[in-house]
């Protein structure tokens, strides 16, 4: 089979493999479809890891896909061949603690696709995963959207953290990349409405915009802060940071009301971030670590099946497995309005 593998920073090279083969019984052996170009992937190609995640070449990355079942193991009746699936790319054991506290994103022995040390990622023909990470998707739904699945299922589940909260009235999101967007999307289908956005690109304010958002302003022309406090004077109830970036980070704790909440959802560049202790003192600010997600591939399955929102807009670019170098330095570099690029198998 075809893989393409990550020779180096900025290099890769497509490689003959042998096809996985069924060893479990409730091995799944999937075709992939399409693969989504991640922010995740991004750090990768560029830096060869993610804090102390580093990569040895040479790697097969990629987490986000779609694909169609090919073979089953004896145990497998969740799925049957032909069956076109979203893939959860994190393989929990379901016995350690964590597991059985219902965290299995947390997973002491968890494994992830496209991660180092652990699974070889989705840029390849054919893989084989656990029944437990496959999800069917009903026919209403094509392959392009089943591979939004996983990228949307991190806004569900940040969007998580204040559901069921009172009062929540006013939400602000820092970064409108395809998770700030998916973090946006899921909060208005479940009913929220006051959705601020920043984002430093006027093309991806525009897609937040026309999606939903009521206010959107970039940080590079103008004084987000003032805006953001003369549009609404009581400040944030909740921020959701989804860019990774120091100065937002600063920018929500200054936007939060007194008792707000911060979910830390975008992954720094850099291994350390820091705040101004007496703001997060004196406002008594929550800061919540948004993990991946847990529960989520499903829930956000059916809301997609609903109409409840639209994804055309976050497919920007298409491109085949050949054209991966091509993929990422255009996501890399946002080129070309890029927000999300889909590579087909």
């Amino acid at each position: 089979m075809k893989r393409v593998v990550l020779s180096g920073i900025k290099k890769f090279n497509v490689v003959n493999s042998p096809e996985p083969s069924l060893t479990n019984p409730d091995d799944v052996l999937l075709k992939i479809n399409f693969v989504g170009v991640c922010g995740s992937d991004i750090h990768y190609y560029k830096d060869g890891k993610i804090g102390d995640q580093v990569i040895k070449f040479p790697f097969t990355i990629g987490h986000e896909c779609s694909a169609i079942v090919v073979e089953v193991g004896k145990g497998v009746s969740k799925v049957k061949r032909g069956d076109m699936v979203a893939v959860e790319p994190a393989v929990s054991c379901h016995q350690c603690s964590q597991c059985l506290k219902g965290r299995e994103h947390t997973c002491l022995n968890l494994k992830f696709l496209g991660c180092p040390g652990q699974i070889e990622g989705c840029l390849a023909e054919y893989l084989v995963l656990p029944e437990g990470n496959c999800f069917p998707i009903p026919g209403s739904l094509n392959a392009e959207q089943a591979a939004l699945v996983e990228p949307l299922s991190i806004g569900c589940y940040a969007g998580n953290f204040i559901i069921g909260l009172n009062k929540i009235s006013s939400i602000a999101i820092l970064g409108a990349g395809p998770i700030g967007l998916s973090v946006m999307l899921t909060l208005l289908a479940k009913g929220f409405k006051n959705i601020f956005v920043t984002d430093k690109l006027d093309y991806r304010l525009t897609a937040a915009k026309n999606n939903g958002a009521i206010w959107t302003g970039n940080p590079v022309n103008e004084n987000v802060l003032t805006k953001l406090q003369n549009n609404n004077p009581q400040l944030f109830d909740a921020v959701f940071e989804c860019c990774g970036q120091q100065e937002a980070l600063e920018l929500a704790v200054d936007i939060l009301k007194p008792g707000g909440r911060l979910l830390i959802v975008g992954i720094p560049e850099t291994d350390r971030i820091s705040f101004d202790i007496n703001k997060l003192r004196r406002k008594e600010i929550l800061i919540q670590n948004v993990r991946r997600q847990n529960k989520c591939i499903q829930p956000v399955i059916d809301l997609i099946a609903s109409g409840k929102f639209s994804l055309e807009f976050m497919i920007t670019h298409r491109f085949s497995f050949e054209q991966t170098k091509e993929a990422f330095e255009l996501v890399s570099l946002y080129k070309d309005n890029v927000i999300k690029a889909l590579i087909k198998f």
